[in-house]
This record gives C-alpha cells, sequence and structure tokens, in this order.
C-alpha cells in the first residue's frame, strides 16, 4: 500500500508540475488518470503492481 500511495503521488506531483509548465493540458491529465483506472481494473493489475513493487524494492537499495 505504502508503494501504490508514494508513486500515485509522485505522479501527482509530476502531472501537476506539467499542467503547470503547459506542457499537459487539463484534458490529458484526465485521460491519464481514466487510463490508470482502466489499468487497474484489467487482468494486467498484478503484472504491473509486481513489476511496480520490484522497481521500488530496486531504488530503495540504492544509497545516495
Amino acid at each position: 500500500m505504502v508503494v501504490s500511495v508514494s508513486a500515485v503521488l509522485l505522479l501527482l506531483l509530476l502531472t501537476a508540475m506539467l499542467m503547470r509548465h503547459r506542457a499537459l493540458k487539463a484534458s490529458h491529465a484526465v485521460t491519464c488518470v481514466l487510463l490508470g483506472f482502466v489499468l487497474a481494473s484489467s487482468s494486467l493489475a498484478p503484472s504491473i503492481q509486481s513489476t511496480v513493487s520490484s522497481t521500488a524494492d530496486l531504488v530503495s537499495t540504492f544509497r545516495p
């Protein structure tokens, strides 16, 4: 759950920054959100979740 929340917050921050700099319009952001909901309810959701978890585990092992 923590990985999901942090990934959502990161994507939300990135989307907000793109919208602020006029690189992403509101309609594009809505489309991205809707795509996320569709992917979350599809049969690809477990694969996406395991990929995100594996990537988060890999990144968490790096030391600055």
